[in-house]
């Protein structure tokens, strides 16, 4: 028996060898649970289902073909190989692809996504900037092939045929969209050679029109001086680009419609302010002509004004006396009527009548019933002229 005895190491081995051939190629249903992404970028976690559980391991080089991020308590479908941790002798789930049960894994990369850049602000209306009344210069974002750039361009010829445009083209899906949509509007910002920015393409599948819904196109909108106007997709679609640019547009064309009035309508408005400014005119050089028709009446025979105006001082001057003499009559009754009433409530007035004032000594309390002193007590009498200090002899 003793011949048959093999080592830890090369159980585990064998164990390995035989699980792992056996399971090359699995997929497994299950519920994320004990995640935990150290600093290496690997996420580890475990997948359970209500009887059991199972480690799983994505290792880093697998993770950027997600396209949402794995959260706790979610359900969702993987594929992988079973594999053997032989330092700790566990087997694993070793896994290439993971999509959520039940929802695209696009579509629920942008429900996550939208939710954080929500709660940091990115969408807040407060921040969104007020698009120019009449740009000079549009800048467009967007694939030049493709038919949006052709409908934008025949709307914005249409309506303003000497309207500068420069065209920043880039790819509008794939994964070399996002980075060049984003050197685009870094490149508008930096040289600021446009009033407004025009960045979408046409419509699509969710995965088409991806591009617009990473987190570095939306951060860069985000980022940008210039106002952002967003046409992505048809009236029905919406990106993560919508919410956080300046303006949505529902399409291309309707884009080109917005930051460019059309010149006769724009001529329109300048006639009919023009109108209301030469009205105002009108009516100010009237009231001006007919203030200077008063001034000119009046200096052609200024000697008659002054005659007038010299005849109402007098008039002014002979009402002045007597209201003064009345207003002097009046306050000086109302000031001996104050006089008398002082000096009725005046203590010494009431002491003229034979009253006095007594207070206890030495604490000077005015006395007012006879039980509050005993016999010896010193007192103050005030009297109208003078005082009097006595001592109590008899109490009654």
């Amino acid at each position: 028996m003793k011949s048959h005895i093999i080592t830890v190491t090369q159980l585990t081995a064998q164990i390995k060898n035989l699980l792992e051939g056996s399971f090359p190629d699995v997929w497994v249903e299950g519920e994320i649970s004990n995640l935990s992404i150290p600093q290496s970028g690997h996420s580890y976690f475990t997948l359970k289902d209500q009887q059991s559980q199972i480690r799983a391991v994505l290792f880093r080089s697998s993770q950027r073909f997600l396209k949402f991020t794995l959260q706790h308590g979610i359900q969702v479908v993987c594929r992988g190989r079973v594999g053997v941790y032989e330092p700790r002798g566990e087997y694993q789930l070793i896994l290439e692809y993971i999509e959520p049960k039940g929802v695209g894994a696009l579509q629920l990369a942008f429900e996550q996504l939208k939710a954080k850049l929500e709660k940091e602000g990115l969408f807040d209306l407060e921040r969104k900037r007020e698009l120019p009344l009449l740009p000079q210069r549009i800048g467009i974002i967007t694939s030049p092939t493709g038919a949006a750039i052709r409908d934008m361009l025949r709307v914005i010829k249409r309506r303003h045929p000497r309207m500068h445009i420069i065209i920043y083209p880039v790819p509008v899906q794939g994964a070399e969209a996002a980075p060049a949509i984003v050197e685009a509007l870094q490149y508008f910002n930096r040289v600021g050679n446009v009033d407004v920015v025009i960045t979408g393409r046409g419509g699509g599948s969710l995965e088409d029109l991806w591009a617009f819904n990473e987190e570095s196109v939306a951060r860069a909108i985000h980022a940008s001086t210039i106002p952002v106007i967003s046409a992505v997709g048809h009236e029905t679609d919406y990106t993560i680009s919508d919410f956080v640019a300046d303006l949505r547009a529902p399409t291309p064309s309707a884009a080109a419609e917005m930051v460019v009035e059309s010149e006769h309508r724009f001529r329109e408005r300048i006639g009919s302010l023009e109108t209301g400014l030469l009205r105002s005119m009108r009516q100010l050089t009237e009231q001006s002509r007919s203030s200077l028709r008063e001034c000119l009446r009046v200096l052609r025979d200024p000697r008659r004004m002054l005659e007038q105006y010299t005849q109402r001082v007098d008039e002014l001057t002979s009402r002045l006396a007597p209201g003064l003499n009345h207003h002097l009559r009046k306050d000086r009754a109302r000031l001996l009527s104050l006089a008398s009433a002082l000096d009725h409530l005046n203590p010494l007035s009431i002491l003229s009548r034979g009253y006095s004032i007594t207070k206890t000594l030495p604490s000077g309390t005015i006395l007012k019933d006879a039980s509050r002193i005993s016999p010896g007590d010193l007192l103050s009498t005030r009297l109208y002229q003078g005082e009097v200090v006595s001592r109590v002899e008899k109490i009654t």
